[in-house]
């Protein structure tokens, strides 16, 4: 999970639809404007591009038509992690990823070591909180599985995950090679902290790849 920030105010299309008896709140403007703000990737599992997406409710509504209608408890979700999240009463205490102060990047220590089969890792940063622990809980079920199906679900994500995180290593290894020349080492780093952008897949994992590196941290802690 990375920081978003959502675009204020809500889509004109949203009140529209809260005054109908029948509204809808997956209107064009609300898919658009979510698209945009969470850079096209799911919220909880930084997928970008999902397959399938959903527009989720943060907090439930349980049948609450605020709840229900509200533009900041609208978030882009693929249909991943919304079936996983799905209105277990455990997950509607977890850490916002629009609301600065949660800190979702920086409470939580994101890790997966980088061979096959491995599982990924979240430590609280954060301890004795509850949001916290709710999130890695969460986090942890999305990542790792905790059915059959899902397990499936989660080994093709994590796939996608060890993929970005070996590529994005190997940028790290050239940058530190000193076969490449200043010029060289140049468009290695601009190409690093391109893929620090919240528009990457993964982006929280990567920047922990760094956080955890005396050395890569120093030299990249303008882009964390």
């Amino acid at each position: 999970m990375i920081y978003i920030q959502k675009t204020q105010p809500a889509p004109p299309c949203l009140a529209l639809e809260e005054a109908k008896a029948t509204g809808t709140y997956n209107c064009v403007g609300v898919l658009d404007q979510n698209k945009i703000d969470f850079k096209n990737k799911c919220y909880l599992c930084e997928d970008k591009e999902p397959h399938s997406i959903n527009t989720e409710h943060f907090t439930p509504h349980r049948g609450d038509k605020i709840l229900k209608f509200e533009w900041d408890n609208l978030f882009y979700c693929c249909s991943h992690c919304n079936n996983t999240k799905l209105d277990k009463a455990k997950y509607d205490y977890i850490l916002n990823c629009t609301v600065e102060a949660d800190a979702v990047e920086t409470n939580i220590r994101y890790h997966i070591n980088p061979f096959p089969m491995e599982q990924a890792e979240f430590t609280p940063i954060l301890l004795k909180n509850v949001k916290v622990s709710n999130t890695i809980d969460l986090l942890l079920e999305v990542y790792n599985g905790s059915t059959p199906l899902k397990k499936i679900e989660s080994g093709n994500l994590r796939s996608k995950l060890l993929k970005e995180i070996r590529n994005f290593q190997n940028l790290l290894f050239d940058f530190y090679d000193d076969t490449f020349n200043d010029e060289e080492k140049l468009e290695i780093k601009n190409k690093i902290i391109r893929q620090l952008r919240p528009t990457t897949n993964f982006t929280a994992f990567k920047k922990w790849v760094l956080r955890d590196n005396e050395k890569l941290r120093a030299d990249f802690v303008d882009y964390l």
